[in-house]
């Protein structure tokens, strides 16, 4: 077990190309959809938090529940959209970055809006009465409540990146688990254990193990200042 973590540490320390490109791959994916997951979960979860409309309820309830599928279900249901005989199977995006990020966006939009409308709803309840009285724009609004939340908005954007850059059911059945091309941190994980290269697989868990660590540490540092600031 020592000499797994030395020889796991040692690729790390010479920047070992394989495990590079994975990590590349991985950051690649996870982030450009996180950023898709905001540009969606955000404007939806704004629109459920100052918003009465019919179905509301119910729309409310399927984000709540589509927080908790299991990726594989999410997995499967992007490849038979993207399989040849699917109806996107003209992409051309099955096994490649592009569907990785397709399935990893539709995990990430629902936490995100499902976060952000209870982050946003309890903000809208102390503020509403007070855009009425301004007679505020509802973008405007909308804008106001945006930024006075954004520590905690924060916190459901880092919520997210852990969601997609921790997965590997659906990244494994959309991209392959392809070498150099749809191999991620947790796809390559499970590939290697099974193959008995541990070091490597140790060496990716690590690097793993340190984003998410980040991510925590820039969400504490921004809670605490949220806290100093606005009590």
């Amino acid at each position: 077990m020592f000499t797994t973590f030395q020889d796991a540490f040692g690729l790390l320390a010479q920047l070992d190309a394989a495990v590079i490109g994975i990590v590349l791959v991985s950051l690649q994916v996870s982030l450009t959809a996180l950023v898709f997951g905001v540009l969606i979960g955000l404007p939806v979860g704004a629109l459920l938090a100052t918003e009465e409309f019919r179905g509301k309820k119910s729309i409310t309830v399927i984000l709540n529940t589509l927080m908790g599928v299991p990726t594989v279900i999410v997995g499967v249901v992007v490849y038979l959209l993207l399989t040849r005989s699917g109806p996107l199977g003209s992409w051309g995006w099955l096994f490649t970055p592009k569907g990785m990020i397709l399935a990893q966006t539709l995990l990430t939009a629902p936490l995100i809006a499902a976060l952000s409308r209870q982050i946003l709803e309890d903000s809208w309840r102390i503020h509403r009465d007070s855009f009425r009285a301004l007679r505020l724009p509802r973008m405007a609004s909308l804008k106001w409540l945006i930024w006075d939340c954004r520590f905690s908005l924060t916190i459901a954007v880092l919520a997210g990146l852990a969601r997609a850059i921790s997965e590997v059911g659906a990244v494994m059945i959309v991209g392959g688990n392809i070498d150099r091309s749809t191999r991620t941190m947790t796809t390559a994980i499970a590939l290697e254990t099974s193959k008995g290269d541990l070091p490597l697989a140790l060496a990716l868990g690590i690097v793993l193990l340190g984003i998410v660590l980040l991510a925590n540490i820039f969400t504490f540092i921004v809670r605490q200042i949220a806290e100093r600031r606005y009590g």
